[in-house]
């Protein structure tokens, strides 16, 4: 069975058509939603660029891979999903954003920062390999990749990044299609991750949105949460620019989307569709002013709740699965889906079962969620823990123990906090009690960020592997 796992940079679920956004051009996420297995209660385990990522690839939570911040350096010994792939005679593929090398906080464009040399710090995609460490621009001069040298490779005048990355990747895709192993293709776009400026997207994607109203979110709060780090909060002339904001957000999901159209197209010209995992999913959401917030790291459906759809005809069922997928379980559920063995130190779940329909399939309690610290510093007291079930979110703070309780069918937009009401008790203590047993099986101790400087970082690279 070949894996190809495109996935999309800040993409929130509830902006694609299929889950009722009225606003998305999304044809081609509608129609793979509909003829697939879609994971209605898919999540983020940690709603930022690269401790999603370190956890997509190692199967193990932020608090086992170190990679609590960005801007830090994964350890190349962990085992990988690229590595089982590799021991099984796979042939690996990477294209796109990879976020897990550099060790500076700014200086994108440095190829020190940028090109992720070959070896160890590839961890395990031996392959082709086509990728930058972080940026988002998609045209011009600082829009480029690397290959094996410093080299900086760009695509050329006038082109647009993610469309070239795509490009890349079908040409990479023809190429595997015809030799006789196994391959798995990873394609990690970078939108629609902001800037959400005019002339960072294509025009013609702009003017089909340049009439549609885009409002503040009926959740929107007009202060800033006072949890919020730097990047989530939001001034006053960045509040007047939310709805433009949407507008480029929604053009960049429409390429997006025309992209994975053309994904699908590839995998079935080629005539691998029923011996290929198709996915489709997105690193972590958009909070674009709800509960007076901006970006991702934090508990709320916003930023934690992605597409998740996953397609092989004739062995994946074409159904809605409410099984709660978080990122953890995402490397020992492809493995099992190709029959290979899932490494011992895996943490997350094999939910395998439940994507293939299979009656009475078990089902973890939840899906346990995690913010570490600020988006890209060392900055404490935006540490927090939460549990998400088919229902309901709780949550807590690790700086003043502020606790976050909401059913999130009955009140989607999480604007009645339950914490303190006496009727809720009862789940409170039931939530707290399934939120506490998963940090105690992966030994998460809920240390503060500082706690990860002092004793796993050293010069933003992590040293260890495991947490005491």
């Amino acid at each position: 069975m070949n894996i190809v796992y495109m996935f999309a940079d800040q993409l929130r679920r509830q902006s694609c058509g299929y889950a009722g956004d009225l606003r998305a051009e999304t044809p081609n996420i509608d129609r793979l939603a509909r003829e697939s297995c879609e994971l209605s209660n898919a999540v983020s385990g940690h709603p930022v660029c690269a401790p999603y990522r370190a956890s997509l690839f190692t199967g193990k939570y932020t608090t086992s891979t170190g990679m609590v911040i960005n801007e830090i350096r994964i350890s190349p010994d962990h085992d990988t999903i690229a590595k089982a792939l590799d021991r099984a005679g796979y042939e690996t593929a990477y294209i796109g954003k990879w976020h897990l090398y550099a060790n500076e906080l700014g200086n994108h464009f440095d190829p020190k920062n940028s090109f992720i040399p070959a070896g160890p710090d590839r961890l395990g995609f031996d392959d082709y390999f086509a990728a930058y460490n972080f940026h988002h621009n998609n045209y011009g001069e600082n829009s480029y990749y690397h290959l094996n040298t410093p080299e900086k490779i760009r695509y050329g005048e006038g082109a647009y990044e993610p469309d070239c990355q795509t490009d890349m990747a079908i040409r990479e895709l023809e190429r595997l299609a015809e030799g006789d192993r196994p391959f798995a293709l990873f394609l990690s776009v970078g939108t629609p991750h902001d800037p959400w400026d005019e002339d960072n997207v294509p025009a013609e994607w702009l003017a089909k949105f340049r009439d549609t109203e885009f409002s503040l979110p009926d959740n929107y709060l007009p202060e800033n949460d006072p949890h919020a780090d730097g990047w989530a909060r939001l001034s006053r002339e960045e509040r007047e620019r939310i709805p433009d904001w949407m507008r480029v957000y929604y053009a960049m999901v429409a390429d997006v989307d025309r992209n994975v159209g053309r994904m699908r197209e590839a995998i079935e010209r080629l005539g691998i569709e029923k011996d290929t995992l198709f996915v489709f999913t997105s690193d972590h959401g958009e909070l674009f002013g709800a509960h007076g917030r901006r970006a991702k790291n934090i508990f709320y459906e916003e930023a934690v709740r992605v597409p998740f759809l996953v397609r092989c005809p004739g062995t994946i069922p074409e159904r809605s699965c409410g099984v709660c997928l978080n990122t953890v379980d995402v490397m020992p559920t492809l493995l099992a889906l190709c029959g290979l063995p899932i490494p011992e130190d895996v943490e997350g779940r094999d939910l395998s079962a439940s994507l293939l329909g299979k009656p009475g399939a078990p089902e973890p309690d939840g899906a346990l969620m995690m913010g570490t610290g600020a988006t890209a510093d060392w900055g404490e007291g935006f540490e927090w823990r939460a549990f998400r079930t088919k229902r309901y979110t709780y949550a807590v703070y690790l700086k003043d123990g502020e606790e976050h309780l909401y059913d999130n069918l009955a009140d989607p937009l999480q604007m009645k906090n339950l914490a303190g009401e006496a009727d809720s008790a009862p789940v409170l203590s039931e939530m707290k009690d399934k939120m506490a047993a998963e940090m105690a099986r992966v030994n998460d101790r809920f240390h503060p960020v500082g706690y990860y400087r002092e004793n796993w970082v050293e010069d933003r690279i992590i040293k260890r592997t495991k947490a005491d």
